[in-house]
Parts: C-alpha cells; structure tokens; sequence
C-alpha cells in the first residue's frame, strides 16, 4: 500500500491522540513519535483530523496532475458528489469553469459512475439471491473487510465504486484521455494506485482550494438545475439507499456511518445474527460529506446534507448502464500476517508495565488502546512501548521521587504557598523530633522552623540558599536553603545540619583562646623571670664595682 499519509517528525508530541482515534490501531510509537502502519492502515483519515499539532500529512498529486496537464493530454475530472456541500451554491457549472481554466478539458459529477453502481445494486438483490450485500462504494470500509475481516468479505458486493465506474466510462467516451478525481477522502488516493488503469491522480478538495487560490480564480455559482441527478444524494448517510428501489422481496435494508459502527456490524454477521440484508457502509461519520478533507464546512452534518439534498434531483441521471461483467471488481483478502503473543508473554509484558494483579489494570486508555491487554498486545507487536502507559509512569515517577525524598540523608520538608508542611522526610522527622509524617504534614511550618526565610522566597521568588542558623529548640545549627518549585506554587526546604561541624569549629576557638592566653602567662613570666635577673646582674654589677674601687684604693696606698 503506498503512504498516502506521512508524518511531520517534528510536529509530533507524544500526545497519542491518532492512536485513541485510529479505529483500527494502525500506528506505531517509537521513541515518542508516532508512525503510520501503511500495511494495516485503512486510510479514513480520523488521524489527520484529530491531530492537534498538523502532523500528519496528504502526500499530494498536484504537481503530477499539472505534469499531465501541461503535456497536453487530455485530462478530464471526476467531481466527487460531495462538492456541493464543500463549495456551496457553484455546481458543477461553475466548477467546471475553473477546472478548465486550470487546464482540464472538461469536468463531470462522480455520480454518473454511483447511478452505473446502485443499478448494478438492485440488479444483485433481484437476480443472485444473495443473504447479505455490503456497499463497495467507500475504500475504506473495503479496506476494513479485507484486512480485517476477511471472512465477511464474500458479502461485499464485487461492484466498481462510483469513481472507477465513472473513470472508466469517461474514458470509454473519450479514449486516450486521463482521469483525476477530486474528492474529500484520502482513501481515494490508495485505490486508484491500487487498481491502475482507471484514476490516473487524485487531488482532495483542500488541494484543489489551495491551487483555485495560487492562480487567483474563484469559483462563481453555476448551480446547473437538473431533476435527473438523484444519485448526488451518494455522499450523505442513506444516501445510496435514497437513490435504490429498495423493493427486493424479503431483504432488509439499513445504512451505517462510522468505522466503530461498521466494525460492530461485519462482528454481528460474523456472530450469524444478520441475514437478507443490503447495507450501506460508510467510514465517515455522515458519510463522504464527513470526509477528512472536505476543505470547509467540516463538522456541519445538517447544513452538508441540506446542501446536498437541495442540489439533488429526483430522477437518474441518463447514463447507458454498462453490463454486469464490465461493473465487477475482484477485491481480494489482504493478510496482514501481524504475530499474536501467548498468554504467558502478555502476563510478562503486563508485569512490565506495573500491572500484577487484574486490578491493576485500569483500562483508562489514555496510551490509546482500549485496555491494557490490548496494549500489551500492541507492545509485543512493536506497535506500542511500555512507557505510554501514563499510571504506570506517575507511580514511577512517584515511587523515584518518594525514594529521593526518603533517602536524602539531609532534613528536607515540601511547603505549599501558605507554608503547609507537604511532605517531609525521615531525616527532618528525626531532627525535629517527630514520630510519623502524619504528626507535621498540614501544619504551618513555624511549628518547627521561623518562617521567614521560606516568606521572603515567596515574594521574592528567588531561591536562599545556605543561610546560616540555630534551632536553639532542637539545639541544632543548620545551613537552610529553600527555593521555589512547581513554578512557585511549591518550596522546597533543605536544612544541612552543621551542628557537628560548628561544635567542632567551637572547640577548636576554644583552644586557641586557651593557647593564647597560656601564652601570655608565659611571656609574663618570663618578662618577671627577665626583670628578677636583670636586678640580680645590677646589684652583682653594683657590688664588684664597688669591691673594685676598694681593691684599687687599697693598691694605691701601699
């Protein structure tokens, strides 16, 4: 299957919203990004819709068309009946006056091709006593019934969609010509490189918009009154059954819209409880006028479908109606060959994922899947990873953060902005001299610490850090820091308690003080000790002098 859908790699957010929309699953997460499984995908485009980000992309076939257009070949458009409600009021008059200004030869309604497929229809339900006819006009659900179930696919009616069937009859009127259909639904795109021949390019509508407004033409209404054109009711709800007879003896008919609802109806004729019916099977909600690229009015299903109810007619429109043969199309089962885990591995892939016991198992669904076995499931397949599971990553992120907060070996408490205790560790509890954090969570943390430093934070909003104090309370000194958290709705409160160190620093001044004032006993002894001898010396100085002078005399007189 080509990507007619690629991804924005840098648009995607990890938001798993394609993947809660995708109706099949079809999307693959790796490293937070989400990848489209072309092999399983059914192209109804929910994705692209929901996707807040514009992440997903059409692949487009404009500059191909403009390849074919300027070559000079004869290119003619297929104008998908939903137009009317997409461009109201222009009809296919106006749109074919600015297709052909655009370069194309000619353009015409898909629904010639639908009155072709709904008479090939009642055609079936009076001739072949089918039990059960399911509509092939949308790709998509043909898409589901091959891929998913296949068993049912023998009730889809091996018919032409109105696109091929008006393709090919355009190209029966006009031989060597090219086809392009315009329409509101990305399946298109997949289907016409799926059968080659028929639609040689594909535009949407909002493609279609976009090129109308580079070349600065505007549509001008030309609505084209005509009671013939009953099968424009196509793209509504019912609307094929609208334009059938509906008188086949003893069939049921009924219309369902949806891929949810079109999946739970294939498993009621899957379970035996359907029989004798014809139904019309849309993907989209309100049919085609619900399509994922109708370029405006989206999410108007009333006003769509007044649109198209006023353009409609009340007859056929005029067509020679192509034999039974030329109106077959073969749609074969596509086996996705997707491997299924046993039990034992879901068990192990569910344990992964925090999920032990059966309830554990939220089913919540916000990783996208429907519930955590499917999930599981999904991450066996390589679809899923086990992180998307967001109960499983907050008691992680919890349990990580209430390991940190317990084993800090520092007091630590968590305040809100009316400085409420919020949380609280074991070493703050043993500081404060606290039994449980229940004795101290929700009081105001002036019961064990001044607050003023955790105020001025809060004004402020700038974090202290290391400030300096007693807790003459608890006889403690601490170095307090506190900053603001969770955009300062939060503080965050460490004390480093220091008593140790400061008692240390204490004693150590002590010791000096000691030292020095030993020291100075010392020095004054010694400076006594210095001053008793040098008295000593002057008085043995004084003496000898004296014993000296009398020596001298005494040595004189004789």
């Amino acid at each position: 299957m080509p990507n007619c859908l690629t991804l924005k790699k840098s648009n995607c957010k990890n938001c798993h919203k394609c993947i809660r929309n995708c109706p099949v699953k079809s999307i693959r997460f790796s490293a937070g990004q989400a990848h489209i499984i072309s092999d399983e995908c059914i192209l109804c485009g929910h994705c692209l819709v929901v996707c807040p980000q514009n992440a997903k992309q059409i692949v487009s076939e404009l500059e191909k068309v403009q390849v074919m257009l300027r070559s000079g070949e004869t290119v003619i458009a297929s104008v998908a009946p939903s137009f009317a409600a997409n461009w109201r009021g222009v009809g296919i008059g106006g749109m074919r006056v600015a297709l052909k200004r655009l370069g194309f030869a000619d353009a015409e309604e898909t629904a010639i091709g639908a009155t072709m497929v709904k008479r090939e229809y009642e055609r079936m339900l009076a001739e072949e006593n089918r039990d059960i006819i399911i509509s092939s006009c949308c790709h998509s659900v043909n898409l589901l019934i091959r891929k998913y179930f296949p068993e049912q696919l023998k009730y889809l009616a091996d018919v032409l969609t109105p696109m091929q069937a008006h393709c090919t009859d355009i190209k029966r009127r006009h031989p060597g010509a090219k086809t392009v259909f315009i329409g509101p639904c990305v399946a298109k795109k997949d289907e016409a490189e799926a059968y080659e021949g028929i639609v040689d390019a594909v535009l949407t509508f909002e493609e279609l918009t976009e090129w109308l407004h580079r070349e600065n033409i505007v549509l001008t209404p030309d609505p084209e009154d005509n009671d013939e054109s009953r099968a424009r009711f196509f793209p509504t709800t019912g609307g094929i059954l609208k334009t059938m007879a509906l008188d086949a003896p003893g069939y049921s008919y009924m219309a369902i819209d949806g891929v949810e609802n079109c999946a739970a109806a294939l498993r009621d004729i899957a379970g035996g409880n359907v029989h004798k019916c014809f139904i019309e099977m849309s993907a989209c909600v309100g049919s085609c006028v619900g399509g994922p690229v109708m370029d405006a009015h989206r999410g108007s299903p009333v006003s769509d479908y007044m649109a198209i109810s006023a353009y409609a007619g009340s007859r056929d429109f005029p067509v020679a109606q192509p034999d039974a043969v030329a109106m077959k199309q073969f749609y074969a089962p596509i086996d996705l060959g997707v491997a299924m885990p046993t039990e034992a591995q879901i068990v192990e892939i569910l344990e992964q994922m925090g999920k032990h016991r059966p309830q554990d198992e939220l089913n919540c669904g916000t990783c996208g899947y429907n519930t955590c076995r499917e999930k599981a499931v999904a991450v066996f397949q390589g679809k899923a990873e086990i992180s998307m599971c967001l109960p499983y990553l907050m008691e992680r992120a919890e349990s990580f953060s209430a390991d940190i907060v317990r084993n800090i070996p520092s007091p630590l408490l968590v305040l809100n902005e009316r400085l409420e205790v919020q949380q609280v560790n074991v070493a703050a509890l043993r500081m404060f001299k606290l039994y449980t954090p229940s004795d101290i969570l929700g009081d105001q943390v002036d019961r064990v610490l001044d607050p003023s430093i955790c105020q001025q934070v809060l004004q402020t909003g700038r974090g202290v850090f290391n400030q300096h104090m007693y807790l003459a309370e608890y006889r403690r000194f601490v170095k307090q820091t506190v900053v603001p958290i969770e955009q300062g709705r939060l503080l965050l409160c460490i004390l480093h308690d220091v008593t140790d160190e400061e008692e240390i620093r204490q004693r150590r001044e002590e010791i000096q003080q000691e030292t020095a004032e030993v020291a100075d006993k010392v020095v004054a002894k010694q400076m006594r000790i210095v001053q008793e001898i040098a008295s000593l010396l002057g008085e043995t100085a004084a003496e000898t002098k004296a014993a000296l002078a009398k020596l001298k005399e005494s040595i004189r007189d004789e």
